[in-house]
């Protein structure tokens, strides 16, 4: 009688059907992922509340997705290289009960976790200030005789980091590989540019990790980023740290954060042995050079002693279980009975990490966390403050960097161990990203990168936490909310 409306509600109720029968099934998959409670529930949340829209978030977002043709591969080149890095274990030889057995412990978690070994006898030099790495690397690579290999999430063109791509076509031109893989969409404006183009001219080998695209979004995760930061030279020398190949005066200077203030490592010695492996595993993945060319070319090779530090390389990412960096962070955090210092620029903390802290201030640890007081991501800086009260309630010193976004990341516990490196204390960098650490059991490095957090210390201002109870209802309420997104950041 009303065939329109017949035709009309049929339509109606299909539509209806599809979307509960999607939000059931992804439901259904969402809880057998058996991920933390706190991600299970948000995604829950979000397909359940949002018809069509959660699921395609979730598709999207949800899910650790490299591609099935990426993860095949990365699988397939997973194990050589974990063979490739076995055979460190038969040449170290740490002295254990000098260090203590919290340090022992530590580093057998991480071996267990990434399959590298703590390795001994390296001389590490911490780099306080962006331009004094860079200014280093470019003398590094100018001395360079055989190989320059750089990784980097951000690489970014002006000032002094210009100088480091004159440095690498000096080196292709005198005969020197230099291969360079960046993040294709961290580095996106510079693999577009001048430079780009003058360094592939120039001999310089220049790929990008992760490339992006429309049709890629349908097989794997386009937020899932290669954050390491990563420079071998000739098999002896590295650098790591939380430093993106960028001059802080030319950069992001829009944003309202000022300078980016960062730290660098550079090291010699045994260890640098498995940041150039980590190196060539990550070319491989993005280029399939071939293994066997790698072990020709690629500059490895057993690198003499140089100093006293005990140090192990921790990578993490898709390739390793998710959780692995997580429990050594958490391991560190629970080993600490004098005091524990934390640097990040994003601080969004899953219930196992507060719970950590939580705990390391109540055995009467003194724990201090030192942010930017302005950060680059208002959902991030939304979902920190919602953190913020419960550890003042606790005792932890919160302290405000207000001298630029400070993007040091860095742990000193008891003042003789730390950990150092790429990762921050955001859900992203635990469970998603390709990042690197180092964990460094070596008091006098310990000491030295103490005094640096306590530099940023003194350049801060403490939160007070009445002032903050003071806030307004609204304010506690945004705060709030955005942390039920803090799983998913």
């Amino acid at each position: 009688m009303f065939p329109l409306f017949e035709s009309t509600g049929w339509f109606a109720t299909t539509i209806l059907v599809t979307d509960w029968l999607i939000r059931v099934g992804l439901s259904i998959r969402i809880i057998m992922r058996n991920r933390p409670v706190g991600i299970t529930l948000a995604w829950l949340a979000i397909v359940l509340i949002f018809p069509f829209g959660g699921a395609a978030l979730y598709l999207l977002f949800g899910e650790l997705r490299l591609g099935s043709r990426r993860a095949d591969w990365a699988a397939r080149i997973h194990g050589p290289f974990q063979q490739w890095l076995a055979d460190l274990s038969r040449r170290t030889a740490v002295d254990w009960t000098k260090l203590g057995n919290k340090s022992r412990s530590l580093a057998q978690l991480c071996s267990a976790a990434v399959g590298i070994p703590a390795m001994p006898d390296n001389e590490l030099e911490l780099l306080m200030d962006a331009q004094s790495a860079l200014r280093a690397l470019v003398a590094d690579i100018d001395a360079a005789q055989r190989t320059c290999h750089l990784e980097f999430y951000i690489w970014n063109e002006g000032g002094t980091a210009d100088d480091v791509v004159a440095a690498l076509v000096r080196a292709a031109g005198r005969g020197v590989t230099c291969r360079v893989l960046v993040d294709a969409v961290g580095s996106h404006d510079f693999l577009r540019g001048a430079l780009a183009t003058r360094m592939r001219e120039g001999g310089v080998q220049l790929h990008a990790a992760l490339p992006v695209g429309l049709t890629r979004m349908l097989f794997y995760r386009l937020d899932l980023r290669m954050h390491r930061k990563i420079a071998v030279i000739d098999g002896e020398i590295a650098y790591t740290g939380s430093m993106n190949l960028v001059d802080p005066r030319y950069f992001k200077q829009n944003e309202g954060v000022g300078e980016w203030i960062d730290a660098m490592v550079r090291m010699r010695g045994p260890a640098v042995e498995a940041l150039a492996v980590t190196f060539l595993e990550d070319w491989e993945l993005e280029t399939s050079e071939g293994l066997e060319r790698l072990r020709e070319t690629g500059d490895v090779h057993a690198v003499g002693a140089a100093g006293a530090a005990v140090v192990q390389v921790v990578p993490s990412g898709p390739v390793v279980s998710s959780q692995s960096i997580q429990s050594i962070l958490i391991t560190a955090i629970y080993g600490a009975r004098d005091e524990l210092i934390l640097t990040t620029p994003y601080f969004v903390p899953d219930e196992l990490l507060l719970a950590a802290i939580l705990s390391a201030a109540g055995r009467g640890v003194n724990v201090t966390i030192v942010l930017p007081k302005r950060v680059d991501s208002r959902l991030v800086r939304l979902a920190s403050q919602a953190h913020k009260g419960e550890l003042l309630a606790a005792g932890v010193r919160i302290v405000l960097f207000g001298g630029g976004l400070l993007h040091t990341k860095s742990i000193t516990v008891d003042g003789k161990l730390s950990l150092v490196g790429s990762m921050n204390l955001d859900p992203r960098s635990l469970q998603l990203n390709f990042e690197i650490t180092l964990a460094v059991y070596d008091e006098a490095f310990t000491q030295r990168l103490r005094a640096l957090q306590t530099a940023y210390i003194n350049r801060s201002t403490p939160m007070d936490l009445a002032r903050w109870q003071s806030r307004s209802a609204l304010v506690r309420f945004t705060d709030q909310a955005a942390r039920l997104l803090s799983p998913l950041l």
